[in-house]
């Protein structure tokens, strides 16, 4: 397998999530790796779907022992990836997979180079919001932060090593398909 390692980025509410669960599903060459979060359980979300969940004191804990290959303070909680559950979909002979924030991409990028990262962008502000709204069903308190932290993430897209607008889902599902088939072949 060529590539070991792909990292999604995007702002909040672009469709990264749904791009990387949906491709981990139809691709049994790909892991999703589930990261950590602080933040609450959405309705319809799991434990291990899509983020293991644990509170700060856990999460600070497990920073001070070196479990995360990279972690980051997204809005108002904490998000990060193991580096055993990249070992271990590379031990299992699959690509690790993954959508992170955007500040974890460089971190991966200096512990790991050969790392592939595709960006996906919205087609605009206007519809990011209501997409997280829709999403959310109804306006987040950290809606304006959300918004703010976007503009700046959007400035970061040409550092990535592919970059994708999601205007139609199902269209750019497909160009997203194709770059990590390629990266797979």
């Amino acid at each position: 397998m060529k590539t070991r390692l792909i990292v999604v980025a995007a702002p909040s509410g672009a469709g990264k999530s749904s791009f990387v669960e949906k491709l981990s599903r139809e691709d049994s060459r790909l892991e999703d790796i589930v990261t950590f979060t602080t933040r609450s359980m959405r309705s319809g979300e799991s434990e291990g779907h899509p983020y293991h969940f644990i509170d700060k004191a856990e999460f600070q804990r497990r920073i001070e022992e070196g479990f995360f290959v990279e972690w980051a303070k997204v809005h108002t909680n904490f998000y990060g990836t193991s580096f055993q559950s990249i070992e271990n979909s590379w031990k299992s002979g699959k690509c690790a997979i993954m959508d992170i924030d955007i500040q974890g991409v460089a971190t991966f990028k200096a512990k790991f180079p050969d790392a592939k990262t595709v960006f996906i962008l919205p087609p605009s502000i206007d519809e990011l919001r209501r997409r997280i709204t829709k999403r959310d069903g109804t306006v987040p308190a950290d809606m304006e932060v959300r918004m703010a932290n976007a503009e700046k993430e959007i400035l970061e897209a040409s550092k990535f090593d592919f970059q994708i607008v999601n205007d139609n889902f199902e269209h750019s599902y497909a160009e997203f398909k194709k770059i990590v088939e390629k990266l797979l072949a």
